[in-house]
């Protein structure tokens, strides 16, 4: 086994002595075997992933002293173009409750981000919240008891999980255009997929971590620039001083597992292979899925084949250059219902990001979930379509033309919480002792969502290494805030109710 060979120093010319040196000279040749020494005494940790949770991961065990190689599987979902990179998809922005992440950039000495602002709801109408009438408002008061109700447990998610975002909103009285004009749209864009495709538990889940739990806090930040140019890029030339080794392009296409101790000893990449006392894979359903396909090992395990029933959604990001100027009253923004098209975001880049300060025209970039149906347009079509639906939020849009383009295609990228999917979902450890996983779909408590909970599973997996080989101190995770005193009432008395209800006759007879 890896972890229990020491490197022994090499002496050339087979002499002992001849590797002694007096008083204070030192050759540079010296201080290269010293360094390889130093790295072959190191325990060994491949990362797969850099995104935030590889990232993650590698940061707190390079400050523990582990020898770290992180490898980039490059941009075969999409272009790598500077405007766009895989880790600016998704959910955009930076919310009150991410506090692991602003302790990093803290920590980093970096100033990434804007100042707080806020964001808009547009639909056919108008903006939305500014038309939506009090008593369809009201309508969403009794959903609160279901989001009190959902504790993150493994019971709450196996209750909630196999209804329909859409079925627990009936249930509980919401109104046809509270659903229609906010709930559905906000779903959309938060889990990537539409109502009747999301399960209950994500929704409750998410809506609680972004709205319920911080209520007096719903704005949010933004990058100044891209996250990959504004964060990672020197997050990981940071990792890079103390050691860690970062090769891109590098495909995982199989694993090798030690048969006497049940661990992983390699990962292979094509015609290469990396050996490592313990491994971390921070990848996506979708890089999973095809590495366990091409991997007799991981088939072999009934929690990696429970992957494969999982699904991903198609994510199209348009950023568009305009001739002049618009008026965009909100840097972020939230749209639907033009066209029967799903639910899409677009943001001002022109207020945001620090390059386009000064720009005399518009860069605006809209960002389509869910979206099978425009993947296969030309950018032509596609950029006609997001004009129209542009046009139609705000009327300056109408006067503008487009002078550039850049069209970002990410088929099966984002992670889809669709009904059911919880029980096919990994956990962080795996049945391979040295294994373990890290990523916003892995289940953990920590009930947080999006790029924070990537992180912070990245630094959970992080300390399952530093328990495993028994060597580094653990990383610091910054829990999500306590619940308001209401809050707190409330769900205690929900479960003293379930404590009573539990010890009544036929409590377990009917379905739950």
């Amino acid at each position: 086994m890896l972890a229990s060979l020491r490197a022994r120093p090499v002496f050339p010319n087979g002499s002992r002595s001849s590797n002694f040196r007096r008083g204070f000279c030192c050759r540079a040749e010296d201080q290269s075997v010293s360094v390889v020494t130093e790295r072959q005494n190191k325990k060994k940790v491949v990362i797969v992933g850099s995104g935030w949770a590889g990232l993650g991961a590698a940061h707190h065990l390079c400050k523990q002293g582990f020898d770290v190689t992180v490898l980039e599987g490059g941009y075969e979902l999409g272009p790598k173009t500077k405007s766009l990179s895989p880790d600016d998809a998704g959910i955009r922005g930076f919310w009150y409750p991410y506090r692991n992440i602003f302790n990093l950039v803290d920590e980093l000495g970096l100033k990434p981000f804007t100042s707080w602002t806020k964001s808009a709801q547009y639909s056919e109408e108008g903006l939305e919240f500014a038309r939506l009438p009090f008593t369809d408002r009201l309508t969403s008061l009794p959903l609160m008891a279901a989001v009190i109700d959902f504790n993150n447990t493994d019971t709450a998610w196996r209750k909630y999980d196999p209804i329909t975002a859409r079925e627990i909103l009936k249930q509980f009285g919401c109104s046809e255009r509270l659903f229609r004009d906010v709930f559905d749209p906000l779903l959309q864009v938060g889990l990537f997929a539409p109502a009747e495709q999301c399960s209950a538990a994500a929704t409750l889940g998410m809506l609680y971590y972004f709205v319920l739990a911080n209520q007096k806090n719903f704005d949010l930040v933004w990058c100044r620039g891209t996250v990959r140019e504004k964060i990672f890029q020197p997050w990981t030339e940071s990792m890079k001083i103390q050691g860690c080794r970062f090769l891109e392009g590098r495909k995982v296409t199989d694993v090798v597992v030690n048969e006497e101790t049940g661990c992983i000893s390699e990962v292979i990449c094509e015609k290469e292979s990396f050996k490592a006392d313990a491994f971390i894979l921070a990848v996506g359903i979708s890089t999973l899925q095809e590495i366990v396909q091409n991997s007799a090992a991981l088939c072999g395990r009934e929690e990696f084949l429970k992957v494969m029933k999982l699904n991903s959604t198609d994510l199209l990001t348009v950023k568009l250059w305009l001739d002049r100027k618009v008026k965009i009253p909100y840097s972020s923004n939230v749209s639907s219902g033009f066209d029967g098209a799903c639910a899409w975001t677009f943001f001002d880049l022109s207020t945001i990001y620090d390059e386009y300060k000064d720009s005399a025209s518009t860069i605006v970039q809209a960002d389509l979930y869910h979206a099978n149906d425009l993947l296969p347009l030309k950018d032509e079509k596609i950029v006609e379509k997001v004009m129209s639906w542009l046009s139609r939020c705000i009327k300056d849009f109408e006067n503008a033309t487009v002078v550039d383009k850049e069209i970002g295609r990410f088929p099966k990228f984002l992670t889809h919480f669709f009904p059911g999917s919880y029980k096919y979902m990994m956990r962080g450890p795996t049945s391979f002792p040295n294994l373990y996983m890290a990523g916003d779909w892995i289940v953990n408590r920590h009930g947080s969502w999006s790029q924070e909970k990537s992180y912070v599973t990245g630094l959970e997996a992080a300390n399952r290494v530093v328990d495993y080989v028994g060597e580094g101190a653990f990383a610091r995770i910054v829990g999500v805030e306590e619940d308001e005193p209401h809050i707190q009432s409330l769900r205690s008395f929900n479960r003293n109710l379930y404590d009573i209800r539990a010890q009544l006759p036929f409590s377990n007879y009917f379905l739950q």
